[in-house]
């Protein structure tokens, strides 16, 4: 049973909502297919983000049928909107997660994987993999933005914190505004590990399509603030809240808990 908000519009937001993770995980699926059906068929490459957390949980019915057969993985390139800056194969790696819960079980091609330098400084992570997007935008594996110099990617994937974070772009953070850098880095994130790459907000901005997918009651007030209501008298914006895509298509993905706060987010008979 989806809820009646599902598809409809908030505030210029296409906010979609759905009884459970398990319903929107193939909603996400089909959205996620049809994006990269798109694009194939457009540029015959498929460029995408990803970030961490519950996310790559949340895209496991890509790995199942029909999608690990009729998508056409050989065209996806893969990329990280931020990543911490650890060993691969540590458990706080988004590449690691994505590795296991993801990667593994689709056909994509090895080389088309692009993770970040893990054996580097954070700044020096962050430089290196700005360059290797800057070449890839050169041979047109990226797009490059109408409307500035940015990467344009074809998908960037979110997810959401309760505190309004999105990739590793905290709240009252310096780095929120960045505009000359894609990638930046931080040492002293509020949530470990510290050191972490991120693109920047102008990045985000600039893609085709953002999705930001959300779950749990612990994020509803936070959904609501940055989906409904105005900012805080005398602060800033949540970093969720500037996720405003200049020439793209921007889609919220929640669950009943994640909504529960939202106005009209009653189930539908």
């Amino acid at each position: 049973m989806a809820l009646s908000g599902a598809g409809k519009q908030t505030n210029g937001r296409d906010v979609r909502i759905y009884e459970n993770s398990d319903e929107l995980s193939t909603e996400l699926a089909e959205y996620i297919a049809e994006v990269s059906e798109t694009a194939v068929k457009d540029r015959g490459i498929f460029a995408i983000a990803l970030s961490g957390g519950s996310l790559i949980s949340l895209m496991r019915k890509l790995c199942e049928t029909p999608y690990n057969k009729t998508v056409d993985w050989a065209k996806w390139y893969i990329f990280w909107v931020d990543e911490r800056v650890v060993a691969k194969s540590h458990q706080d790696s988004n590449y690691k997660l994505a590795k296991d819960g993801f990667l593994t079980k689709v056909p994509v091609i090895p080389s088309h994987v692009h993770s970040i330098n893990d054996s580097v400084s954070a700044e020096q992570a962050a430089e290196e993999y700005e360059f290797l997007i800057r070449q890839l935008v050169r041979t047109r594996v990226i797009s490059v933005s109408d409307f500035s110099d940015c990467p344009k990617f074809d998908l960037i994937l979110l997810g959401m914190g309760p505190d309004g974070h999105v990739a590793s772009l905290f709240p009252d953070h310096s780095v929120l505004k960045e505009t000359e850098a894609w990638v930046t880095f931080i040492i002293d994130s509020p949530k470990p590990p510290p050191e972490r790459i991120t693109f920047t907000l102008p990045v985000i901005n600039s893609a085709s399509n953002v999705a930001v997918v959300v779950t749990g009651s612990n994020k509803a007030e936070t959904v609501n603030i940055v989906t409904n209501g105005d900012a805080e008298p005398d602060r800033p914006p949540l970093p969720a809240k500037m996720i405003q895509p200049s020439n793209g298509e921007l889609v919220w993905f929640l669950d009943k808990a994640a909504a529960s706060k939202l106005d009209g987010a009653k189930f539908s008979e």
